[in-house]
């Protein structure tokens, strides 16, 4: 662990995309040089994001490009890519060729839940990753965790020999009762796990604020919304590494900018934060990360989080073109709100363990009333 250089790493969830949906290759490279020229070297991916483009992405912009001394690479095994032990090997051998590498350093077993968990027990996804790690192929063993406190307790109590935890952590999820952030911490704390942190700016949601509470820090004089989240969440201990999913280059250049020499939350800010906080709360918006984890399954090709989004612009940013938006662009070719069978996949998969199913009806009753109501 002691490659890394600093305390804040490159998520390639979020990547820049074209207009044909494929990922900015040119965008992408200057953002992987302008990452390592500051001192940074820290890349998180997994075989899911961007459909599959992702760790492709990897080796175009990165591992192709530059030394493997310079970097430190995280990837994961996720569930949907293996039914038995046997697909594991094959699919790890995968990963590796598709990124460019010989070995990762970081290989993390994906969003474990109580109920994921159990497959990859029956799997012997542990033991498999365990071994790998044995031969060299991984340098670096963990889990990353979407559920309670109570059962990473349970996870860590049966494997100790995970040595990272990756889990969602920022200042609106801090007391969250879904989330529980700080109590997730505080079990990889209680397990002397390091931890690495996922969805600081909870999927751009303290990024883009509502006008009260952007006020609020734009008073502090001290920074973009982004840094107060990644600060907040990089200022405890025993965090390793925070992640943001950046999408654009001005996106690196600002979270660069307060990252490079790292600072904590003064009093101030911190009572700013917890402020924003409240108001987040007050207004009641879904609090959705758009992982898009629940997109991939759904039989109606319904694009939940581009919907959830709507929703928010709608009734918490009073956005008038969020009514464009969900009947011209994110349901033009995919599946309306009102078109859910309830199969329930997508809240099985969800992080933020939504009530997707029950916030779909609102959507719908919201965007597809009938011409004259909406008049």
């Amino acid at each position: 662990m002691d490659r890394i250089k600093k305390n804040f790493g490159f998520g390639y969830m979020r990547l820049p995309l074209l207009e044909n949906g494929e990922v900015d290759k040119e965008q992408t490279c200057k953002m992987v040089d302008t990452f390592l020229e500051n001192g940074f070297n820290y890349f998180d991916t997994a075989h899911g994001y961007l459909d599959g483009k992702s760790e492709m992405a990897i080796k175009d912009c990165l591992s192709s490009r530059h030394d493997r001394s310079e970097y430190v690479l995280t990837n994961k095994l996720t569930q949907a890519y293996f039914k038995k032990q046997e697909d594991i090997r094959p699919f790890f051998e995968s990963q590796l060729e598709i990124c460019g590498v010989d070995y990762f350093d970081f290989y993390l077993m994906h969003a474990q839940s109580a109920e994921i968990f159990q497959h990859f027990k029956k799997c012997h996804a542990y033991e498999t990753a365990l071994q790998l790690k044995e031969e060299g192929k991984i340098r670096h063993f963990g889990i990353s965790f979407h559920d309670r406190a109570e059962v990473l307790e349970e996870i860590l109590k049966e494997y100790p020999q995970i040595e990272v935890v990756q889990i969602q952590f920022n200042y609106l999820d801090y007391e969250d009762p879904a989330v529980q952030s700080r109590k997730c911490y505080e079990v990889c704390r209680k397990y002397d796990k390091k931890v690495l942190i996922m969805e600081p700016v909870k999927g751009g949601n303290l990024v883009n604020l509502p006008e009260d509470a952007k006020k609020i820090l734009d008073d502090l004089h001290g920074g973009s919304p982004a840094s107060y989240a990644l600060r907040f969440a990089a200022g405890f201990e025993d965090v390793l590494m925070v992640l943001s999913g950046m999408s654009t280059l001005d996106q690196m250049e600002d979270n660069i900018s307060f990252m490079k020499e790292f600072k904590h939350l003064n009093e101030k800010e911190l009572e700013a934060v917890h402020q924003v906080a409240d108001i987040f709360h007050q207004k009641h918006m879904i609090p959705c990360t758009a992982c898009r984890y629940c997109v991939a399954g759904c039989p109606k090709h319904i694009s939940i989080p581009d919907l959830f989004s709507c929703m928010n612009a709608k009734m918490v940013f009073h956005d008038w073109n969020a009514d464009y938006y969900y009947n011209m662009v994110h349901t033009a070719r995919n599946g309306k709100a009102s078109e859910c069978v309830k199969c329930g996949k997508c809240e099985k998969v969800c992080p933020q363990h939504l009530r997707i199913r029950e916030i779909l009806e609102d959507v719908a009753k919201e965007f597809e009333k009938p011409q004259s109501a909406a008049e």
